[in-house]
């Protein structure tokens, strides 16, 4: 036996030592970063295009072209290395994971260099000093400033500077948007304010003549193109590439173009080439893991409170479209026969996206709560409604006529007779259903909601803790269901008269 498995073990043996010595050894040999991008010809930037202007976002005249000021300023630096920029579209949560798995050259999308990114990443010098600025609407005199924004709902983006100073303000309602940004909800009366970025205020915020700007400027920091921390040598090309540009006048012109150019970009002549993102930020210490625990909870408790109202509102709907569907006058038939394969066949995104975003244009603005449970609820009404019908039409139909010939009522035997029946075919997959509705709860976080998911990905975004949060939510989400999975399977073993 052990004869016939040493060509086995040999041949394993080569392999491991193949991976092992191989691998190394061609990493050993691979060229700097500097030259693999030459070779290549293009300098892979990500960027998260959803989030709009004035970073880098689609020229609304020609949708196929990326404009933007961090546009600009990838272009000059892939000039300066001889080769042409592309970006690469990548969720604005998920930029430094992505670098650091090495599917970009550098990151540059509005990312602040923070102490917790420091220990990640190495981070340019900066390319623009920012603030925050605070939006209201324009007959808001309630708030002047930071300060009154206690007991308010503010808008502002999660994993920022913005956020970590709303959280020391304390009591304030704070709601994260990714993708959209929040000045259209301030305007409709849905939130009280929007904290951001100055850039973006001054793009989104400052135009719009519903909308004003409450108080000056707040707090100050700096973005910086993130860079992985072997790449030195592309830091310090890059480095010298934003010298340049700022010595020249050539970064201002950008700035001025892009109408964000302030007093405050003078500071950036301080900075020499070689400073890191380490000299801006005192060191930090990570938070122990339990220290979390109460706020993913937090959200999982939102996320059980979101599934559980929807799915109940979803049984509702789906049994009445399910009864239209097949005992309903033709006209209600082709109705309910619409809905299930118009909400089958299009995404929840951009349902959610339609009622809480597209609503407000024809004069019907709701809460997210609302749109939440409203969105999940009539989307999952459209599945529940074919368990329902599969179901019924499952019931021999002797049993039909069998009522009706004791002289039931087709509603009353239906009622008495089928159902019943049916209910124990369909709760299988009513289950998996609700199990499936609470992940696709974390869907929400795109009009406002923070559940789990949500609160998972401001607290990653701010420490960059990805594993560790992500376990702790994954099994947040298996405690959640897995009660649902053994309850339904007693459930239905005693309706089959087994329990």
């Amino acid at each position: 036996m052990f004869k016939a498995l040493s060509p086995f073990i040999r041949s394993s043996a080569f392999l491991l030592s193949l991976l092992l010595f191989g691998s190394s050894v061609s990493w050993a040999s691979s060229p700097p970063i500097v030259q693999k991008i030459k070779e290549r010809g293009v300098l892979l930037w990500g960027c998260d295009a959803e989030g709009g202007a004035p970073m880098a976002f689609p020229d609304p005249k020609d949708p196929s072209r990326l404009i933007g000021f961090e546009v600009d300023i990838a272009e000059a630096v892939a000039a300066r290395l001889g080769v042409k920029a592309k970006m690469v579209q990548t969720a604005w949560i998920t930029l430094i994971p992505a670098l650091e798995r090495g599917d970009l050259d550098i990151a540059m999308n509005g990312l602040e260099i923070t102490p917790e990114r420091e220990k990640k990443i190495l981070f340019s010098r900066p390319y623009y000093i920012y603030t925050e600025q605070l939006v209201v609407r324009k007959d808001n005199e309630a708030i002047k400033g930071i300060s009154d924004l206690k007991g308010m709902k503010v808008g502002t983006l999660a994993g920022t500077m913005a956020y970590d100073m709303l959280q020391k303000i304390g009591g304030v309602d704070i709601r994260t948007y990714e993708g959209v940004w929040p000045y259209e909800d301030v305007a409709l009366g849905r939130i009280d304010a929007a904290f951001l970025d100055l850039p973006i205020a001054a793009y989104y915020g400052k135009p719009d003549p519903r909308l004003k700007y409450a108080g000056p400027p707040e707090g100050e920091g700096f973005y910086g193109i993130a860079i992985r921390p072997e790449d030195k040598e592309l830091k310090k090309a890059i480095d010298a590439v934003i010298d340049d540009l700022l010595r020249s006048g050539k970064l201002k012109e950008i700035y001025n173009r892009w109408d964000i150019w302030n007093n405050a970009q003078e500071k950036l002549f301080a900075f020499s080439s070689s400073q890191t993102g380490e000299t801006f930020h005192a060191e930090s210490q990570d938070a122990p893991l339990y220290t979390f625990l109460p706020t993913l909870l937090t959200g999982a408790w939102t996320t059980v409170y979101l599934s559980v109202i929807s799915m109940a509102l979803a049984i509702t709907l789906g049994l009445m479209l399910a009864i239209s569907r097949l005992y309903g006058p033709r006209p209600v038939r082709f109705l309910a026969a619409a809905y299930v394969e118009i909400y089958r066949g299009t995404p929840l995104l951009i349902q959610l996206y339609i009622i809480y975003y597209g609503l407000p244009n024809l004069g019907i603005a709701i809460t997210p709560v609302a749109a939440a449970i409203m969105g999940l609820a009539m989307n999952y009404a459209a599945y529940e409604a074919e368990i329902y019908r599969a179901g019924i039409e499952a019931i021999p139909r002797g049993q039909m006529e069998a009522a009706l010939s004791l002289g039931m009522t087709r509603g009353l035997a239906v009622r008495r007779i089928i159902l019943p029946q049916a209910a124990r075919i369909a709760l299988p997959p009513v289950t998996n259903d609700f199990i499936a509705l609470f992940k696709d709860s974390s869907l929400v976080s795109v009009i406002a909601m923070v559940e789990l998911t949500k609160t998972y990905s401001i607290l990653s975004a701010t420490t960059l803790r990805f594993f560790e949060l992500g376990l702790v939510t994954a099994l947040l989400y298996f405690g959640m269901s897995y009660p649902l999975s053994v309850m339904a399977r007693r459930l239905e073993a005693k309706l089959k008269g087994k329990g």
